[in-house]
């Protein structure tokens, strides 16, 4: 586990040798702000999707993060609130791993 610090982001632009690969903000390329305003990212999984190997433009940023409060949808992520996060995490270990059908 990580905390999340304000310099922290996700590179989510295709063709950047970053692409889904954390980075320092201020980036120059499009990215993902890990540290944000509406809390979303306070606690946040990195599935590793597409990450080994990477293959630009199917897809980076593929988190799973708490919800929004009305579970407006994500753009390919996995929502949950705060209470089903916290039950999750303290069932998880390195082994876990999450199947998407």
């Amino acid at each position: 586990m990580t905390p999340i610090r304000p310099e922290m982001g996700w590179s989510d632009a295709p063709g950047d040798a970053n692409y889904n690969r954390p980075v320092a903000a201020p980036y120059p390329k499009s990215h993902e702000r890990l540290w944000r305003d509406d809390h979303l990212y306070d606690l946040v999984v990195i599935l590793g999707f597409n990450d080994m190997p990477r293959t630009q433009g199917r897809g980076s940023a593929i988190f799973m993060h708490l919800a929004r409060p009305d579970y407006t949808p994500t753009e390919g992520c996995i929502a949950l609130s705060a209470e089903h996060m916290r039950r999750l995490l303290a069932e998880l270990t390195p082994e876990s791993r999450v199947l998407i059908e």
